[in-house]
């Protein structure tokens, strides 16, 4: 039997430790430079100081920061020894954080200046930039443990937005895996910019992608349009990684505004972790010119390594997810129970290494998300023709108006057709006759100017009437949950407030 290999190696100095891994802009501009052996000399002596303070295989921490080469190095050298890492998003409340921390059963928690406050005081804290983590590390070299089979490298917990975070342990096995099977060529030559929070799969999974791949990575602790686009010129970025709501606030914020050239220099664009339209496709390849770009689907709980190009070479569409991998399975299902086959819709499950082998402390959940080792995903997804797979929209975000299912996904690239709107979000409201209506948050492109009453003309004439937004609230920006996704659930809140006025 092979070995099961260990995450924290992926960290590695390889055969030139002297060059440039990591630019780390914590500290803002100019960036540091890290080696590759600095991160990973770092790295080791990070982990023999975690075992020096009785910290044991198995054990936890908890990391309540913003991006930093610092967390890139413990994140890696704790994994390196079997200690588990929890990286914890910090935009949650302070209550949650502390469920988390117990939940987890963590030993110690490392945070920045900027969010000490959130840490509990019931575990033990390192301060980054303070004179006990200046003292933790202790160099030298240490043993790479051998993870077992099913052996966690690190928890994530989910959003929390429906109720208590779920805990999801994940396997160095798995995540291996992950990274392993979208690696088919050398990318060393690549310079990736991560900005999505290091809390977040969408970021853990590029860090370990550039890693393995020795490509260079430019590190940025929060993101901000000004700040990427500044990177991407800087750094010559040629690729990128991004959730969709990312990339509209950088078309946004160049508005009419030729790119800049270095722009041309991108080839490969990952927006993933939330559907997008065909419009906004549109807007980056118009920014991007040489960049084939990519919907990065993924989840927690079954990783990020689902989908593909088609195996006979076919483009895939715009906004498609694209065609499940071989090395992995995928199925649609049915509301009762049976399997899709063939074109058709259904809710997408998912079976492979990197999928969860059940939540923590919750059995009940476990029971509800995996089904004969299958994580039901709970994305509603049509089948085409030729095999791609297409978002419709979330199992749980479907509501019924008037006896007719509307899908916000569908109402929300409808309206993104718009030439003047930039993003749309469509949320429920209350309604004592049809249950519920559909409403919509409206951003305008820089200079657009826009009615409400032309928005619902423009649904109402191109789809069905039952969907259109029965009230229309321009916002100058979608407010984003601590992911960088939309957070749909503050939006539900606050549409039934302005509805009722």
């Amino acid at each position: 039997m092979s070995k099961t290999p260990n995450v924290g190696a992926l960290l590695s100095p390889g055969a030139d430790p002297a060059r440039i891994a990591l630019w780390d802009y914590s500290a803002g501009a100019p960036p540091r430079a890290w080696s590759a052996g600095e991160l990973d000399a770092l790295a080791s002596a990070l982990a023999r100081g975690l075992l020096k303070r009785g910290l044991k295989r198995g054990g936890s921490i908890v990391v309540l920061a913003a991006n930093r080469a610092e967390f890139v190095a413990l994140y890696f050298g704790a994994m390196r020894v079997g200690i588990v890492v929890v990286p914890v998003n910090w935009k949650l409340a302070a209550e949650t954080v502390a469920i988390i921390v117990e939940d987890a059963e963590a030993k110690l928690v490392f945070t920045d200046r900027d969010r000490a406050a959130l840490a509990p005081a019931s575990v033990p804290v390192i301060l980054f930039d303070s004179p006990e983590w200046d003292a933790l590390p202790d160099p030298g070299p240490v043993e790479i443990i051998e993870p077992d089979f099913h052996e966690p490298a690190q928890i994530l917990y989910t959003s929390g937005s429906t109720g208590r975070p779920k805990g999801v342990p994940l396997s160095h096995r798995g995540q291996h895996w992950m990274v392993s099977v979208v690696t088919k060529e050398d990318n060393s030559q690549h310079r990736l910019i991560v900005a999505a929070p290091m809390y977040h799969m969408n970021a853990l999974f590029n860090l370990k992608f550039a890693f393995l791949n020795r490509a260079q990575l430019v590190l940025q602790p929060v993101f901000t349009a000004e700040s990427y686009v500044k990177a991407i010129v800087t750094h010559k970025a040629t690729w990128l990684t991004c959730v969709p709501t990312m990339m509209a606030m950088v078309a946004n914020y160049l508005g009419d505004t030729p790119p800049p050239a270095e722009f041309a220099g991108v080839t490969r664009l990952f927006m993933g972790s939330s559907p997008y339209s065909s419009a906004l496709v549109d807007r980056v390849r118009a920014l991007f010119p040489n960049a084939r770009i990519t919907n990065g689907y993924g989840t927690t709980e079954a990783g990020a390594a689902v989908y593909g190009p088609h195996p006979d070479g076919i483009p895939a569409p715009d906004a498609a997810l694209g065609y499940p991998i071989p090395q992995g399975e995928t199925r649609l299902v049915a509301p009762d129970g049976t399997i899709v086959e063939g074109e058709g819709e259904g809710i997408l499950q998912m079976r492979n290494p990197a999928t969860m082998q059940g939540y923590r402390n919750m059995p009940d959940k476990t029971a509800t998300a995996l089904r004969d080792g299958w994580y039901h995903s709970g994305d509603v997804v049509r089948r085409d023709a030729q095999g791609f797979h297409h978002f419709v929209g979330r199992e749980d975000d479907m509501f019924v108006c008037g006896g007719e299912n509307i899908w916000p996904a569908e109402v929300e690239r409808l309206l993104e057709t718009h030439p003047q709107i930039s993003q749309a979000v469509v949320v429920p409201i209350p309604d004592a006759i049809k249950q519920r209506l559909p409403v919509a948050f409206v951003t305008l492109r820089e200079g657009a100017s826009l009615t409400e009453a032309e928005v619902k003309q423009w649904t109402i004439a191109r789809g069905p009437a039952y969907q259109h937004p029965r009230h229309v609230f321009f916002l100058p920006a979608i407010p984003l949950a601590g992911t960088n996704k939309i957070d749909r659930t503050g939006l539900v809140k606050r549409a039934a407030e302005l509805a009722s006025r």
